[in-house]
């Protein structure tokens, strides 16, 4: 297993937009049309990373736990899929069906959106407010596969109520950690 970390995009920045394949209604799905009024968690992830199958059931929980106070979500997967078939579009949305989630998975065959979110690794959590911009990103919890810590999403769901509480979000937030993103050459 690869150990990358996010590369910690500057908070406040804008959420970069764009519009993409969900792999399982095979419609695109725009940022605008996935944006919550609360605020809008962009999870970057893909189908074989042991990091990923790590969270997946907590991602799946936070995604229904905080839909309905208005935050929108989307799972996106840049993974080069001649070299890793297994995160293919046909494949991705095996996974949404088995995994249940309540969000979109999207495919960004050019990678260009994980580009321009700087995304490194899977999974990579960035959490914007109602506004499109930057004021969580990183880690989901502490729990790494094998670390013994329960999966609990302790960092996203705090930086979600801090939004829904109207609190100001911690400065010292702790980057992702998992797969590298499988770049095209």
């Amino acid at each position: 297993m690869s150990l990358t970390p996010s590369n910690m995009l500057p908070l406040g920045t804008k959420a970069p937009d764009f519009t993409l394949i969900d792999t399982v209604t095979n419609n695109p799905v725009s940022l605008t049309q996935i944006k919550g009024d609360k605020g809008t968690v962009v999870m970057f992830i893909c189908n074989h990373c042991p990091f990923v199958k790590h969270v997946n059931e907590e991602i799946v929980r936070i995604s229904n736990d905080y839909r309905v106070p208005g935050f929108g979500f989307v799972a996106i997967s840049s993974n080069d899929v001649e070299k890793y078939p297994q995160d293919g579009p046909k494949e991705m949305w095996d996974t949404a069906r088995k995994e249940d989630y309540s969000f979109p998975y999207l495919y960004d065959e050019t990678q260009e959106v994980a580009k321009a979110y700087d995304a490194a690794c899977t999974p990579d959590f960035y959490l914007f407010d109602a506004d499109l911009k930057l004021v969580y990103r990183g880690q989901l919890d502490n729990s790494r596969p094998g670390n013994g810590i329960p999966v609990n999403g302790r960092d996203l769901r705090e930086a979600l109520d801090n939004i829904l509480n109207n609190n100001a979000q911690r400065k010292d937030q702790k980057p992702s950690i998992g797969c590298n993103i499988k770049w095209k050459q």
